[in-house]
């Protein structure tokens, strides 16, 4: 598996303050970009299974940059 394929963590949050926190492939992720800020609801693929969002409870979108860091 190439880096470019190497799945990114994310986190999602919701109108109420709920966070989902999951890993998804690149394609994914980018599919899931294009498709905020419309109504609907959207299909995302994650490492644990397919969950079904809807987009106008979602509030923000966090993606790890996967940098890595030293600590103690």
């Amino acid at each position: 598996m190439s880096t470019s394929d190497k799945p990114q963590k994310v986190s999602i949050g919701f109108h109420g303050g709920q966070i989902l926190a999951t890993r998804v492939k690149p394609e994914v992720l980018t599919a899931l970009r294009g498709a905020l800020g419309s109504s609907g609801f959207h299909e995302l693929r994650a490492e644990e299974g397919i969950v079904v969002l809807d987009l106008q409870r979602v509030d923000y979108l966090l993606i790890d940059q996967d940098e890595h860091r030293v600590g103690f």
